[in-house]
């Protein structure tokens, strides 16, 4: 019996220590590789501009987003795609920041392999951060926490709606 107290003892500490270290709020879309690839003004750049880059004459948003991608990666992320839950692609082309319970939209950095997710739970826009396999890369503070997402997000409601940010680019 004291062996299997103590097995459920480790396990339920080593579950904590795994929970602890997982910062993301929206869930892993195990089926993001099926998701809708979108234009946007920054999908038809193509790429994130590198960390050199004078991006001073770029709307606000453009320049907190370059700054805070450099801190995840020198040099900047590189190539990107806009992604869309296809069960939400009506409320994405609303552009009005209403969308069901869910992961609804990522960006996917893909040189770095890395998946930011925008999600809705109750109304409200969810961040998480993942590598392409599901691993749950967020952390509590810095530039891979859900926190510094919603943070931009928020911050510039001009191009900002609950979460969902850019425009559809024509």
């Amino acid at each position: 019996m004291n062996i299997f107290k103590n097995a459920v003892a480790v396990l339920g500490l080593f579950f904590l220590a795994a929970t602890a270290n997982a910062a993301s709020e929206a869930p892993f879309p195990a089926d993001w590789q099926k998701w809708n690839s979108v234009s946007t003004t920054l999908t038809k750049i193509g790429a994130l501009p590198g960390c050199d880059a004078n991006v001073s004459s770029l709307p606000p948003i453009y320049q907190e987003t370059v700054a805070t991608y450099c801190n995840v990666k020198q040099g900047g992320p590189g190539k990107v795609a806009v992604l869309v839950n296809p069960a939400v692609k009506a409320g994405y082309d609303a552009r009005n920041g209403k969308m069901p319970e869910g992961p609804a939209m990522i960006l996917h950095l893909k040189e770095m392999k890395v998946l930011f997710v925008t999600g809705y739970k109750g109304g409200k826009a969810q961040y998480g951060i993942y590598t392409e396999e599901g691993k749950d890369i967020s952390t509590a503070s810095g530039p891979l926490s859900a926190e510094t997402c919603r943070t931009c997000h928020t911050g510039y409601t001009s191009f900002c709606v609950n979460g969902q940010c850019g425009k559809v680019a024509k």
